[in-house]
């Protein structure tokens, strides 16, 4: 790797496997860029590999050994970051077009004029820059939004909450329990590959949200101390379509992930292992997993937490009655994974009465 030392200067990396080529290109560059060599695309590759800030553009031959230019381009634009960077394909090949649908932003055939270079260098340098530059803008507008939304959503929650007569500490545990039983399962559960894959902290993101359609339960139902009538209980089963739809709304434009995990929380938390839940009657593998994890959360905090209607559950009366739910009520796997973890459970619940 041949490299002139100006550190301050933006990097080009040229890539030609003929070395008159290359000093050709740095002498035409030097004084306005940093400049990397390599003779083949596996070298370059490797070089990198070891940068730590990319150089802004790629000078790359086509006709090269070990690995020529359009597999160099190839394993670039696989790459999540290095198909970020520009790149100029400089040959004796009249392959412009080949070239060009092949990803290459530009084509300078050999011999090459110094200006020539000089110029199209410049041009695509600085339409990186802006690329860059707008990107950034993007981002952090797009953090900005997803910032405000999220506080948006909590608020949401925690009114749902207060109108419950619940201290709006409802959110935060089932949180806290959703973090910590996740964090288990992917260490100790058959489960941690499909939670891995369904970017676990997506689904603790989602969790405040499981009851947001009980903004559309009258509150003389929603409230009422006693028992409910069947008629009453058919009016509660439907603040998961309810808040399905609100989800919807809301999160149409959001992540897909999110919306996904949010939605499916918030209609299915209900479902039950044997198929005999609401609203749709899911069994077993059929309901997502996230809303598997929240049931149960759900359920354990209804337990050991004082409600209108109930007095709370000691932890270990809570947990005998999640036991005995394994395979019925609940997933099998999570249920152990949360009887593992109880005491845990019981220090979130009683840090945020």
């Amino acid at each position: 790797m041949a490299l002139t030392d100006n550190t301050d200067l933006p990097t080009v990396l040229v890539v030609d496997d003929v070395e008159t080529n290359l000093l050709i290109l740095e002498e035409i560059l030097k004084n306005d860029y940093r400049i990397l060599t390599a003779k083949n695309g596996v070298e370059a590759l490797e070089i990198l590999q070891t940068m730590d800030v990319l150089p802004k553009i790629i000078l790359l031959d086509i006709i090269m050994p070990v690995m020529n230019g359009y597999q160099m381009l190839d394993v670039l634009k696989a790459h999540s970051v290095f198909r970020k960077i520009p790149v100029i394909f400089i040959t004796t090949s009249d392959s412009e077009v080949l070239a060009l649908s092949s990803g290459a932003v530009d084509f300078i055939s050999k011999p090459f004029h110094p200006e020539i270079v000089k110029l199209r260098v410049a041009n695509h340098i600085k339409l990186k820059n802006y690329s860059d530059k707008l990107e950034a803008m993007v981002e952090q507008k797009t953090a900005e939004v997803t910032g405000t939304l999220d506080n948006i959503l909590e608020a949401m929650a925690n009114i749902i909450e207060y109108r419950n007569l619940e201290s709006g500490s409802h959110v935060k545990r089932t949180t806290y329990f959703t973090r910590a039983l996740v964090d288990y399962l992917l260490e100790n559960s058959e489960y941690a590959e499909d939670l891995r894959a369904l970017e676990p902290d997506i689904i603790v993101k989602a969790v405040p949200l499981h009851d947001v359609g009980k903004i559309g339960i009258p509150d003389k139902i929603l409230l009422k101390p006693g028992k409910l009538t069947p008629e009453e209980f058919d009016v509660i089963k439907t603040h998961t379509t309810i808040g399905k739809d609100i989800i919807e709304s809301i999160l149409n434009k959001s992540d897909p992930i999110y919306l996904n995990h949010s939605r499916d929380i918030c209609y299915c938390h209900h479902e039950r292992y044997d198929g005999k839940g609401y609203p749709r009657g899911l069994k077993g593998d059929d309901i997502p997993l996230s809303a598997r994890i929240l049931s149960i959360v759900d359920v354990y905090d209804a337990l050991v937490c004082a409600r209108v209607y109930k007095d709370a559950f000691p932890y270990e009366e809570a947990i005998r009655i999640i036991t005995e739910g394994k395979g019925t009520q609940f997933d099998p796997v999570i249920t152990d994974a949360v009887i593992a973890i109880q005491e845990i459970f019981k220090e979130i619940s009683i840090q945020n009465q």
